[in-house]
């Protein structure tokens, strides 16, 4: 197996030699009992008859309870990881990925972009929110033990904490084109002090992602209705990012990345109560990147005194 270079990659792994182990024992306990039996049971003789075997309650009970208690613990274990997996840490470092026909493309929210290479420091939580500009994708880092589905539309997550400096293969792992076998990439993992170094010495834009997004939702009007308060002809975005929203047909949905995605490009499906529907759509007007950009801009809207009155800014 390659090597183990994340806190979840141990994890992943014992499970996988438990199964292995299972279905090994059983697969020599099955023929190992065909053999014995074949020969204990064969006929002797041609006028041999066989003899009536009545049944076990007890050998009965056993193989199907052992059994019951295996699948139990399997269910179990592999939750555990599952929703470990599925549930990142209070604080991460966020990293934003956009996969296109074939490339990886890396956005730090400092404004940092990276293609086809991706530099975390070590020891170090880390979070991705990864979408498709095009067709299906599939982030694939075999030394973590981590895959994830990158779909075009949608937002899917992923995290990981590194344990081992190196350099370590990120791979697509769905078919997605004439060069799928081309879009492979790089996590560098660093040490802390040659990640600061990297950081002093990688050259950015010089503009965060949430300047980016201010600078985006300005240029497309949007502070025309996205005002500070409620008088707007559409809801204010501050302290909006992580809030419970209701909308206009009785349900409630939290605003979490996807449910501003949509807002965003589908307005007219999560229209807030009180407001009409009257947002035009920016499907295909506004770039993923673009939309990540702004999603990093309405989650820097924090709630404060200083911008309880006024336009959004």
């Amino acid at each position: 197996l390659p090597e183990q270079a994340s806190t979840m990659a141990p994890r992943v792994d014992a499970l996988y030699y438990f199964l292995i182990a299972i279905t090994a024992f059983f697969t020599l306990l099955v023929a190992g009992l065909v053999i014995y039996f074949a020969f204990k049971y064969r006929r002797k003789s041609k006028d041999e008859a066989g003899v009536a075997i009545h049944g076990s309650m007890w050998l009965e009970a056993a193989w199907t309870i052992i059994p019951l208690i295996i699948v139990l613990v399997i269910f179990g274990w592999s939750s555990s990881i599952f929703f470990s997996m599925a549930r990142p840490p209070a604080h991460t470092l966020d990293v934003y990925v956009v996969g296109k026909q074939w490339m990886w493309k890396f956005q730090h929210p400092d404004g940092r972009m990276e293609v086809n290479e991706l530099h975390v420091p070590v020891g170090v939580d880390v979070k991705l929110t990864m979408t498709s500009q095009d067709v299906i994708h599939d982030v694939y880092v075999p030394n973590f033990r981590l895959k994830a589905d990158v779909l075009p539309g949608k937002y899917t997550h992923m995290w990981f904490k590194a344990t081992k400096p190196g350099k370590y293969h990120l791979f697509c792992a769905e078919y997605c084109g004439t060069n799928h076998s081309g879009m492979v990439g790089w996590i560098i993992v660093q040490e802390r002090a040659e990640y600061e170094q990297w950081l002093a010495g990688s050259v950015g834009q010089g503009t965060t992602m949430a300047q980016a997004g201010e600078k985006l939702f300005k240029d497309l009007a949007c502070s025309s209705c996205h005002q500070a308060d409620t008088i707007g002809r559409g809801p204010t975005l501050i302290g909006l990012y992580g809030s419970k929203v209701a909308l206009d047909n009785g349900s409630t949905v939290m605003a979490s990345d996807a449910y501003l995605r949509d807002s965003i490009t589908n307005p007219r499906s999560n229209v807030v109560a009180g407001f009409q529907p009257v947002m035009p759509s920016f499907q295909g007007i506004v770039s993923e990147e673009g939309l990540l950009q702004l999603l990093e801009y309405i989650k820097s809207l924090k709630a404060t005194p200083s911008n309880a009155t006024g336009v959004i800014s």
